[in-house]
């Protein structure tokens, strides 16, 4: 008899460690199921870029503020994001936003104020203060992830602040004048400077250099497990350094690479995806009224022949460039600024949203002071998120290396309106918009009945021959 319940228990805990056993297996293949995929091509393709301005995005200023909203980023359609420099600010030749250095500045409570660049860096592995510590950054990118976004890095490869250490203990690193001074960046076409007197130009003729770059730029991925960089000024780096750099990086993970630039050489074996600097001009310039849908048309057939099939631009209405020095979306595009970001959604390519932009920010944000966006969801937060659900999920707006096709449609109004396809194997979307102040009255080639994906309306129909108006701005995007 004992012998028999010593033996029952025996199967009763044998099979108990089994259950045990079990549940540990189901959790473990969980955990790897919900573990994020390296970045790659396919998920590219359908993303949307989110840059986040930590300084500036909250009262506060912190990663922890922002780390809070990651969750509802979702919502946009955002897989990647873009943080704008980290790192400390270099203390020397601190700039405010009239051109003076905090140092000159006597009222204590004024030179407080002057946070500077976040481009004149002083430790490229170090985290600014400002924005709170490691260990915050840290939470930033494991949020991200656990919500299945991607983290890159704002990359300053150009120049260096005045106190990094490279200033004193590797002086050769940069470039000097005549007198052996090491002197602010200069146009490499006119000889002139910048103007960008807070930072010191780096001298990539110095081999030395370019380890010391790139095993700072290991770090973060290596040991902070961050997705890759958006590179600035990249074009100004020689693109051997960059290919150098790269090559290694992706020796410990996947990486994407955001070049500031719209140079076709980088692509090659450096960079994923560029700048759409000249795109972006031109819906600047068709909302003020100086060019027209033709002019976008004509821009869309020379990208097509200058670059090559596997080369892709990130579209934007907005960046901390543009909101910063040249004004606010309002400003530049006023009632324009909806349809403008409709296409920036659906022209080859993939979109971004800077900070603020999802707020229908109208002010430009100070650069080298506190600031903030602001946070009441309004005109354009419901119009990203549909946007943004799109370009996630339906393969005809895929912009990565293997594109959907890009089909313009002819309309009777070719300034006026600007009208194209964008396919991928069996699905479809249309885009027709009245790129112009004024209403207009016009015939397209295309028939059939559509679904006004905005508007959720499921009869909307075109006919060939007969005529659609338009009111200025109006646009359509349909689904077959």
């Amino acid at each position: 008899m004992k012998r028999f319940i010593i033996a029952a228990l025996a199967v009763s805990m044998l099979a108990a460690c089994k259950n045990e056993t079990s549940g540990k297996q189901v959790k473990i293949q969980d955990e790897k199921a919900q573990k994020l995929a390296p970045i790659n091509d396919s998920i590219l393709g359908q993303s949307v870029i989110y840059e986040a301005n930590i300084r500036q995005y909250s009262p506060e200023g912190t990663f922890n503020e922002f780390t809070k909203d990651i969750p509802q980023l979702k919502e946009l359609g955002v897989k990647v994001i873009w943080l704008m420099p980290v790192y400390p600010i270099s203390s020397v030749k601190r700039k405010a936003a009239d051109g003076r250095f905090a140092e000159d500045i006597e009222d204590p409570v004024e030179r407080e104020k002057i946070l500077g660049s976040y481009y004149a860096i002083s430790d490229y592995t170090g985290i600014n203060p400002e924005f709170g510590t490691l260990e915050d950054f840290q939470e930033l990118v494991k949020t991200a992830h656990e919500n299945g976004m991607y983290v890159i890095l704002d990359w300053v490869a150009n120049h260096t602040g005045w106190d990094h250490v490279w200033i004193k203990e590797h002086p050769e690193f940069y470039t000097q004048n005549e007198d052996g001074e090491i002197i602010d960046p200069i146009n490499s076409e006119t000889g002139e400077s910048w103007g960008w007197d807070d930072v010191a130009d780096l001298n990539y003729d110095n081999k030395e250099l370019w380890k010391e770059m790139r095993k700072d730029m290991r770090y973060w991925v290596e040991i902070q497990n961050i997705d890759g960089f958006r590179c600035d000024v990249a074009g100004e780096v020689p693109t051997e350094f960059w290919e150098f750099a790269v090559k290694d990086l992706k020796k410990v993970k996947p990486i994407f690479m955001l070049a500031e630039s719209e140079d076709k050489d980088l692509f090659k074996e450096a960079f994923d995806m560029g700048y759409n600097w000249e795109g972006h001009h031109i819906l600047n310039a068709i909302a003020q009224g100086k060019q027209n849908a033709k002019d976008l048309s004509d821009y869309m057939k020379k990208i097509d022949s200058t670059y090559e099939d596997d080369d892709y631009l990130m579209n934007f209405v907005t960046n901390h460039d543009e909101n910063s020095w040249n004004g606010s979306v309002k400003e530049r595009m006023g009632d324009a600024a909806e349809v403008m970001t409709a296409l920036t959604f659906t022209l080859p390519g993939i979109p971004l949203i800077y900070s603020g932009q999802e707020y229908d920010m109208q002010k430009r944000l100070r650069f080298f002071e506190k600031d903030t966006i602001p946070h009441q969801k309004n005109k354009f937060w419901p119009i990203l998120s549909k946007l943004g659900e799109l370009k996630n999920e339906n393969p005809a707006l895929d912009g990565s290396k293997t594109p959907a096709e890009f089909i313009e449609i002819q309309n009777s109004d070719e300034e006026s309106i600007f009208s194209f396809q964008r396919k991928k194997g069996n699905k479809s979307i249309f885009f027709i918009g009245n790129l112009t102040d004024e209403t207009r009255s016009f015939t397209v080639s295309i028939e059939g009945d559509f679904i006004d994906y905005l508007n959720n309306e499921k009869d909307f129909v075109l006919k060939k021959g007969k005529k659609i108006r338009f009111n200025a701005w109006e646009y359509k995007i349909l689904i077959k």
